[in-house]
């Protein structure tokens, strides 16, 4: 049986009852003040500067706004590879950052799981399949050979910062292993993250 019948499978055995699978973890978890501390800690200030003050990185007003949580998931996805080639160009160690950590950072940062929408997983299903996830892992046993199986029952599916934390120290590799198999690193927008972790939390069930 092949991905696109799994997920069918898959699509159909859970009803595609998204009001009762991918529900965000309790809004408010993270401490905007703590959360502060993290952005200086982990030596994000030194690039994400206020505007006036034109840091390397996007400005500190652009990365602070009011935004969903998964949806800031999405953009940490997008910006890790430079991220990474800009800490490492330095010579610098990558810094850790564990999930209450990015509880806190993501409440600094403004993010709120009640702004992110609705789950659909007919659409993560979709975005599964368009954004070549399945070229790496796999899905019960169906796609590629990379571990972890995503529909393995995992901690950092719980909630929008375990799975940021966990991006935050599995994409840097993700990205390296995505261009030595020649697989294009891939890029979330707008509801697209929600959609896809909702549909891996659905599998793990």
């Amino acid at each position: 049986m092949g991905p696109r019948r799994a997920l069918g499978v898959l699509l159909v055995a859970t009803g595609a009852c998204v009001s009762a699978l991918g529900e965000p973890a309790a809004a408010g978890t993270g401490n905007p003040e703590a959360g502060r501390a993290v952005f200086a800690d982990k030596q994000c200030v030194r690039c994400h500067r206020p505007r006036a003050e034109r840091g390397a990185a996007p400005a500190l007003e652009a990365i602070r706004r009011p935004q969903g949580e998964m949806e800031l998931a999405g953009r940490l996805w997008n910006h890790l590879p430079a991220m990474f080639g800009s800490i490492t160009g330095t010579r610098a160690e990558w810094p850790a950052i564990g999930a209450a950590e990015m509880a806190d950072l993501m409440a600094y940062l403004l993010a709120d799981a009640r702004r992110d929408p609705e789950p659909d997983l007919v659409k993560g299903q979709l975005i599964l399949l368009r954004k070549g996830c399945l070229k790496c892992h796999g899905l019960r046993r169906e796609g590629g050979p990379v571990r972890p199986d995503l529909a393995e029952r995992r901690a950092d599916y719980a909630s929008a910062a375990a799975w940021a934390a966990t991006m935050w120290t599995h994409t840097p590799r993700m990205a390296e292993m995505a261009s030595r198999r020649g697989v294009p690193y891939p890029r979330f927008s707008g509801d697209e993250m929600v959609n896809l972790v909702s549909l891996l939390r659905s599998a793990a069930r």
